[in-house]
C-alpha cells in the first residue's frame, strides 16, 4: 500500500520544529539557493554560453516537474515563454489565495514553514531573472500575513533577500499583499489587477496552450475531507496512490465512517466535476509493451494524477477531495456549493453574474420546498449556456462544472424533488376536503 510521502512538509509536523529561520537554516534550509546561485556559466562547442540561471531552467523543463493546478501545466515550458529579450521588467507572483472550498494545503507551508516557500521562490526568480516578486496572501490568513513577513524579514537580515544576495551580484526583493477576501482573486489575472489596485475583474488571455501530457514528478499536498474517519492533509508522489488508497487506506483517510457506504467524490475542490460511486471508465494506459491500450478502470482505482482524473472527466484541481457517503442529501450539497459561486462571481461577464445566480436560486427552490420537477433541466440549460467560452475568465466553468455533473449523475434525486414540492404544493392549494352539514338538533 502507498505510504505518505513528505517532500514539501519533511518537518512540518515535526515536534519542536518552529517558522523561524534559525530552524530552517538547521535542517539544511537556503543550501539550494546557495548552491543554484554559485552554478558557474559553460561554454558550449557552438560558442553559445549556458549561464547558471539557463542550467536551472533547463534542469526543470528536464525534471517533468508541472504545476500543481488543474491543468498540470509543464512547468519548464511555462518558464519558457518568458520574455527575456525586450528588456522589461519580469515579476513573480507567488498565488496564496486559496480560496476553492475544500482545499487547505497551501495555508499548511506558510504557517509551519515560511522560509521553504520564500527560498521556492529565490530560486525560481533568478532562474528568470526577477528582482521583484509577490506573495498574494487569502485576506482571512491574517496569522499567515504576519508570519510571512516576518520570515522575510529573517531573511533580509541574514542576506537570503536584498541587493547582492550572498555576494552573487544577484538582487531581489520579496514583498507580502495581502487580498480582501475574493475567491475571483484566485484566477490569475483578477488577482493581478487587485494587486494593481484595481477591481479584481480577470482580463482576456491568449488562448492556453493544451495542457501537457507526460511525467506525472515530484509530489502533490491533497486535503481530503468530508465523510472519512481522518479527514486533513497529505502528501503523496504523484500518481502513485489511488483514489480508493487516499480514501481508504489507514495511512490516508481512514475509511468511510462506521456503517456508511460511498456515494460520490469531488476529487479536485468544490469546482470539480463529481464522480458517482461505482462508475467505470474507459481510459488509455500504456501496458508492458509500451503501447497504449484502452482499459476499463473503477472509480476507486483511478490513479490520482493530472492526466487520469482528465481522462475520467473531471479534474485534480486544487487536490481537495470531497468524500460523501450515503446520508449526503445531494440537492442541498450542490445548492451549498453553487451559493457560494453566485455570491463570489465578480459580475463582469453576463453568462457568469446572471447564470451562477439563477441557477442558486432555482437550488434554494428545490431546498426550500419549492422546486418543480423540472428544474433539474431548467439548471441544465442554464449550466451548459455558461461555459464555451462565453466569459473571460474559467469563474463560469467553476460554477457550472459542479450542477452539470451533480445533475447528470444524480438527475433522479432533482427531479424527485421537485415532484414532491409540485404534490405538496397541489395538495396544500386544494385547501381542507369538504365535509356535510350535521343536521340543527330540534
Amino acid at each position: 500500500m502507498p505510504q505518505e510521502y513528505r517532500q514539501i512538509l519533511k518537518y512540518a509536523d515535526e515536534p519542536g520544529y518552529t517558522p523561524d529561520i534559525e530552524c530552517y537554516l538547521r535542517h539544511g534550509g537556503y543550501d539550494i539557493l546557495r548552491k543554484a546561485l554559485a552554478i558557474p556559466p559553460r561554454n558550449l562547442a557552438d560558442g553559445r554560453i549556458v549561464t547558471g540561471p539557463d542550467h536551472l531552467r533547463q534542469e526543470v523543463m528536464t525534471s517533468g516537474l508541472r504545476g500543481r493546478g488543474g491543468a498540470g501545466f509543464s512547468c519548464g515550458l511555462k518558464w519558457s515563454f518568458v520574455d527575456r529579450k525586450s528588456g522589461k521588467p519580469i515579476y513573480l507572483i507567488c498565488n496564496a489565495d486559496e480560496s476553492e472550498p475544500g482545499t487547505f494545503k497551501d495555508k499548511q507551508i506558510i504557517y509551519k514553514d515560511p522560509h521553504q516557500l520564500i527560498e521556492g521562490m529565490a530560486i525560481a526568480c533568478y532562474a528568470n531573472d526577477v528582482h521583484l516578486a509577490y506573495i498574494y496572501i487569502r485576506g482571512e490568513f491574517a496569522e499567515g500575513a504576519k508570519i510571512l513577513n516576518r520570515a522575510l524579514k529573517e531573511a533580509r537580515a541574514r542576506d537570503f533577500l536584498g541587493e547582492n544576495i550572498l555576494g552573487s551580484d544577484y538582487d531581489l526583493e520579496i514583498h507580502v499583499h495581502r487580498g480582501a477576501g475574493a475567491y475571483i482573486c484566485g484566477e490569475e489575472t483578477g488577482l493581478i489587477e487587485s494587486l494593481e489596485g484595481k477591481r479584481a475583474y480577470p482580463r482576456i488571455k491568449p488562448p492556453y496552450f493544451p495542457a501537457v501530457l507526460g511525467n506525472n514528478t515530484g509530489t502533490r499536498i491533497v486535503s481530503i475531507s468530508g465523510h472519512v474517519r481522518k479527514p486533513g492533509y497529505y502528501e503523496v508522489e504523484v500518481g502513485k496512490a489511488t483514489l480508493g488508497e487516499l480514501i481508504n487506506d489507514p495511512a490516508f483517510g481512514g475509511g468511510l465512517r462506521e456503517g456508511r457506504k460511498l456515494k460520490a467524490i469531488i476529487p479536485g475542490g468544490s469546482s470539480a466535476k463529481v464522480f458517482k460511486a461505482g462508475e467505470k471508465f474507459k481510459i488509455k494506459r500504456r501496458g508492458p509493451d509500451g503501447k497504449d491500450a484502452e482499459q476499463e478502470i473503477e472509480l476507486l482505482n483511478l490513479p490520482y494524477d493530472f492526466d487520469s482524473l482528465i481522462a475520467a472527466g473531471s479534474m485534480s484541481g486544487s487536490g481537495g477531495i470531497i468524500v460523501l457517503d450515503d446520508s449526503t442529501d445531494i440537492v442541498e450539497a450542490l445548492a451549498n456549493i453553487s451559493e457560494f459561486y453566485a455570491h463570489e462571481s465578480c459580475g463582469q461577464c453576463t453568462p457568469c453574474r446572471e447564470g451562477s445566480l439563477w441557477m442558486s436560486k432555482a437550488l434554494q427552490r428545490l431546498t426550500h420546498g419549492e422546486g418543480r420537477e423540472a428544474d433539474a433541466d431548467y439548471l441544465m440549460k442554464i449550466a451548459d449556456n455558461i461555459p464555451g467560452g462565453r466569459t473571460v475568465c474559467a469563474f463560469g466553468e467553476a460554477c457550472s462544472w459542479p450542477v452539470q455533473s451533480f445533475v447528470a449523475k444524480f438527475k433522479d434525486e432533482f427531479v424527485a424533488r421537485g415532484a414532491a414540492d409540485e404534490e405538496n404544493r397541489t395538495r396544500r392549494n386544494a385547501g381542507p376536503t369538504a365535509v356535510g352539514k350535521l343536521p340543527a338538533s330540534s
